[in-house]
């Protein structure tokens, strides 16, 4: 049976808010060794970035389902998917490809969570397309911070708040209305 909503809204906002946290943080660790060591972006740098990127969101689904073993396998591959969908748009849309690759890791991991809760598959793709198009504002809103940057060095704790505002609305639409832990079989 499901909770009522105000029951589940407290530990959905500490989910929701501990994971944009989080990966606020792995992406201010990851604008830092781009600038710090002066990565260029290359294929083999973005896909490597964007799979340290889904290894810890996969990660944090996958540990709130209770299953963080999944989690950590499946957000690796959908890393791969999102940064191949990048580098196939980027020829044609330059650094707009990265807002169709951003809202592509959200669906699928929309639809991750329909194989780790039993969901149907509507709802979890529901989830996936609300968190796609929610956090792609927000992300979108915050793309100065690499197509705009600031003068002189980056202004890390800027990244880390741009950041977890990015992922704050896809963590609560994709946790929204569910229960943290997978029912019992």
């Amino acid at each position: 049976m499901i909770a009522p909503v105000y029951v589940m809204l407290p530990r959905m906002l500490v989910w929701s808010v501990g994971a944009a946290l989080f990966l606020g943080a792995v992406m201010t660790a990851g604008d830092f060794v781009w600038a710090y060591f002066g990565v260029r972006n290359t294929v083999l740098a973005g896909v490597t970035h964007g799979v340290l990127m889904c290894l810890c969101i996969g990660g944090v689904i996958g540990l709130r389902a209770n299953r963080p073993t999944a989690g950590l396998v499946v957000g690796p591959l959908v890393g791969v998917l999102a940064a191949a969908a990048f580098y196939a748009l980027a020829p044609t849309l330059g650094w707009g490809a990265m807002l169709p690759a951003w809202m592509l890791f959200w669906i699928c991991f929309g639809l991750f969570q329909r194989f780790l809760r039993t969901e149907r598959l509507p709802p979890a793709l529901g989830r996936g397309v609300t968190a796609a198009v929610l956090s792609g504002l927000a992300f979108y809103a915050i793309s100065g911070i690499w197509t705009r940057p600031s003068p002189g060095r980056p202004n890390y704790l800027v990244h880390f708040m741009y950041w977890s505002f990015a992922f704050l609305p896809g963590f609560l639409a994709l946790f929204f209305g569910r229960s943290s832990r997978r029912p019992p079989a």
